[in-house]
Order: C-alpha cells, then sequence, then structure tokens
C-alpha cells in the first residue's frame, strides 16, 4: 500500500503562559536567529526570553493566554488532507504538523513519520516566500530530525510559493471582502498596506530573497484584483515590514510610518497579513490591537484589516497544487513555479536551489 506523507512546517506558539519564556528560548536559541556560536548564543538566548518574557505573556494573554497557531495549522492539514484523497499516485495521504519552537516539533514528528512508513515524503512550509530565518531553518531542523530517526523514504521540498495561484486569489478575494465591508465613501483615498513579518537588512543583503519575494507576492495580488471586474480598482498600495526588535537596522518602511504617512495625507488604508498564512500574535494583536490604537491615535480616517487566509478554499486549493507539482517533479526541491526551475535572481544567494545547483 503506497503512502505519502505532507508535513506543514510553521513557527509554533506557546500552549500556556508558562511556556512563553521556554518558547523564546528556543526561537532565539535558533542559529537562523542569532548567528553567533554557543555557548554564547545559548547565553543570550536564555538573556533575551527571561527579559522578554513579561511582555510576550501580557500578549498572549490578550488572546487567550496561548497561541492559536496550532490549531490553525491543524486545520489547515485537516483540509489539505481531504483534498490529498483523490490523489491517483498513492493509496493512502496524511498530513502532519511540524512546529519549529514548540510542541509538535521536529524529532517528535519524525518518530511519527517513521511509524507511518511513507513511500514519499513532501515538505511544505507554510511560508510563501522564502527566508533562510523561517522555511531554511524548518527545513534544516527537519533533516537533522529525519536522520536521527532514520527515515529513507524519498523526500522532496517546496522551499517557497510566492505566485502560487490559489494563495494570490485567495489574498485578493479577501482584500475585495474587506473593501465591501469596509464603509468606503471613495476607493481612491484608500490605500492597501501589505504588511509582512520585517527582517535586519543585513539578513537581505547575505542574498536572501524574503524582501524580493514579498514585493512580488504583493503585485501579483494587485494585479489579480485588477483582472476581475468585480474586485474594486486599487491604485494605491505599499509594501511594509512589522514586528522590529532589537538594534539592528531593519527593512522598511516600517509599517508604524506608514500608518502615518496615511494619516498625514487623510488616506484610509486596508492592512494585509502578506506574510502570514494563519492568524496569530502578530495579527491578533500587533495589527487588530496595537496598530489600530496607533491608527486612530494618528487620525487615520479608516483602518480595517483583512484576516489571514487560513484555511480559504482558494489557499488550500493551492497547497494541493504545490503538492501535486512537487510529486510530477523530477527536482528534489522546488520553488512552486516551473517544476523546480529557480524563480529568484542569482543575487539571492540564499535560494535552496541554488545550494543544491
Amino acid at each position: 500500500m503506497t503512502r505519502l506523507a505532507v508535513i506543514l512546517f510553521n513557527l509554533g506558539g506557546p500552549d500556556s503562559l508558562q511556556s512563553v519564556q521556554p518558547f523564546l528560548f528556543n526561537l532565539f536559541n535558533d542559529p537562523a536567529i542569532i548567528g553567533v556560536p554557543n555557548p554564547i548564543r545559548w547565553c543570550l538566548a536564555h538573556l533575551i526570553s527571561r527579559r522578554r518574557a513579561p511582555v510576550a505573556k501580557q500578549i498572549y494573554s490578550y488572546i487567550g493566554g496561548k497561541s492559536p497557531l496550532l490549531e490553525e495549522t491543524q486545520g489547515q492539514a485537516c483540509e489539505l488532507e481531504r483534498r490529498l484523497v483523490s490523489l491517483d499516485s498513492f493509496e493512502i495521504s496524511k498530513v502532519f504538523v511540524c512546529m519549529r519552537y514548540w510542541h509538535p516539533m521536529s524529532d517528535e514528528i519524525a518518530s511519527a513519520v517513521k511509524d507511518y512508513k511513507p513511500d514519499t515524503i513532501v515538505l511544505l512550509p507554510l511560508y510563501p516566500q522564502y527566508s533562510a530565518t523561517t522555511s531554511g531553518s524548518s527545513l534544516k531542523e527537519w533533516e537533522r530530525a529525519a536522520a536521527r530517526a532514520n527515515i529513507k523514504a524519498e523526500t522532496k521540498t517546496i522551499c517557497c510559493y510566492p505566485l502560487n495561484q490559489g494563495w494570490i486569489e485567495a489574498q485578493a478575494k479577501l482584500i475585495c471582502d474587506a473593501l465591501e465591508g469596509g464603509e468606503f465613501l471613495d476607493f481612491s483615498k484608500v490605500r492597501v498596506l501589505f504588511s509582512a513579518h520585517g527582517l535586519p537588512k543585513k539578513v537581505i543583503k547575505s542574498g536572501d530573497p524574503y524582501q524580493w519575494q514579498i514585493e512580488k507576492t504583493a503585485a501579483a495580488v494587485i494585479e489579480k484584483m485588477k483582472e476581475n471586474d468585480e474586485f474594486p480598482t486599487i491604485n494605491d498600495w505599499q509594501v511594509c515590514y512589522q514586528s522590529r526588535v532589537g538594534p539592528l537596522e531593519w527593512i522598511g518602511p516600517a509599517t508604524e510610518s506608514e500608518l502615518a504617512r496615511a494619516a498625514k495625507e487623510k488616506i484610509a488604508v486596508v492592512v494585509v497579513p502578506i506574510a502570514f498564512v494563519s492568524e496569530h500574535s502578530e495579527t491578533l494583536v500587533e495589527l487588530d490591537i496595537e496598530y489600530r490604537e496607533e491608527a486612530e491615535k494618528l487620525g487615520v480616517p479608516n483602518y480595517v484589516r483583512v484576516p489571514a487566509v487560513s484555511i480559504h478554499p482558494s489557499f488550500v486549493d493551492g497547497l494541493k497544487s504545490l503538492v501535486d507539482g512537487v510529486l510530477d517533479s523530477h527536482q528534489s526541491v522546488t520553488c512552486g513555479l516551473g517544476r523546480g526551475k529557480r524563480f529568484c535572481p542569482n543575487v539571492h544567494k540564499k535560494c535552496p536551489i541554488e545550494l543544491r545547483e
């Protein structure tokens, strides 16, 4: 009996206020996040997690004392698994959820996958745009755990999918719904802010394709809206970045500065989480509470936040198309476009397809 295992990777989040500090330690102890050798990184992770835990606990207290990310991802896994029933090549398909910084993590899932005895494994990060700090870290950790569990099955990897049609269509439809429900009197005075998690500039300068892919996704969503007569025409849009921490110089413009610009120009904003596929603290607290309060204080005429794609049918259909594509490809790593052909320009040296050439 042929078996397919699809593994969805995401960040993970604390499942209680007591787990906030150990979750933060796992995050900052990742060499992809703090690139200094041990034991320095270990010491820094302890220091930073201890200092940041009180603020983080307050953030999670706003959303029930824990992250909803695991439940959100499990819902996506169930929807994808239901669609995989139609695959002709496999008699059984199962979707696993693997988190990077809190349970269930790689060793636990590797053990479950080993017991499942798959013939083929597909690795699918729930980060549409690739970064070494997100997808790269999760895939590297999985490689370690799979080797430890002695998993021998053929493994195929989808490194990114910034222009996947299902992902783009879901975003466009959700923005359209937000525009129609936002009671806007004049769409010419509305600006769409595509807000993504920021990164230090040094990460991008090292060859990470994340920022370039974010910009490609945003442009594709706007183009999709223009193609459909049912969608309102939006010509005013901007990519911006949230969640800056630490003293390093980060990519911009910052979401806060774009809110200030909109207030000055008396422009309403529709904020789109363009790098997040699930609701979590950075959407439910940072976007819904903190930035909304900032917008009101600045005098932004209207502030509307678009939901994450979650289990939107178009997005889940897009995930299914990615699995189909990588299974049809002769390449072990694909970017969701062109059956394994490289998508990013060669200047982006951190592309995993580049690393395997």
